[in-house]
């Protein structure tokens, strides 16, 4: 008995015809540009969202900065915690401070921004890395303005101060610097 051959195989007609594949394309909504430029392949991609989106694209040295922010946090605060006499005569080369409770308060303060600084070390939110970095930016601006006043208000220019001061301008200007580049768009290919 001879084998029966199957039918041809029938081509379905909008396959073939481009006009066809745009009008379907178009209907289903994929294809076309959304309101931040991007082109979606599928109506799934519009529906779960483009992760590609949400990835920060890390400028070069942020997490290494972040790590840096994090110990030098953890540190002062550790040594304003348990050793309050000593921070205060390191910065403003004075004997002694007649309250240790103004510089505890202040490490407690600091510890606080040091876990924020570590959390957002681990993160691969945009908006949490600028804000710990927005948040680093302020507290430096805030040190670097108290110390400015204190050291007005003595008279005397204490080098540990000095120090203090340029080092929390440096400061200031990474963590602004970082701040506008994980903020910036990535440029499209």
């Amino acid at each position: 008995m001879a084998a029966k051959q199957p039918p041809p195989l029938m081509k379905k007609h909008s396959q073939t015809d481009l006009v066809s594949r745009l009008k379907t394309r178009k209907i289903l909504g994929v294809g076309g540009e959304d309101d931040d430029g991007e082109v979606h392949r599928s109506k799934i991609s519009q529906v779960l969202g483009n992760e590609i989106k949400f990835a920060v694209r890390e400028p070069l040295g942020l997490r290494v900065w972040q790590l840096v922010s994090a110990i030098m946090f953890s540190g002062v605060a550790i040594m304003a915690l348990a050793f309050p006499d000593q921070l205060f005569d390191a910065i403003f080369e004075e004997e002694s401070v007649s309250s240790k409770t103004p510089i505890r308060l202040y490490g407690g303060a600091l510890l606080s921004i040091a876990l924020i600084m570590w959390n957002a070390l681990y993160t691969a939110e945009k908006a949490i890395i600028r804000w710990s970095l927005l948040a680093e930016a302020c507290y430096f601006a805030v040190q670097f303005l108290v110390t400015t006043v204190s050291l007005a208000e003595s008279s005397r220019i204490a080098t540990g101060a000095v120090l203090l001061l340029v080092s929390r301008a440096l400061f200031i200007l990474v963590s602004i610097y970082y701040y506008y580049q994980v903020g910036r768009r990535p440029k499209k290919v």
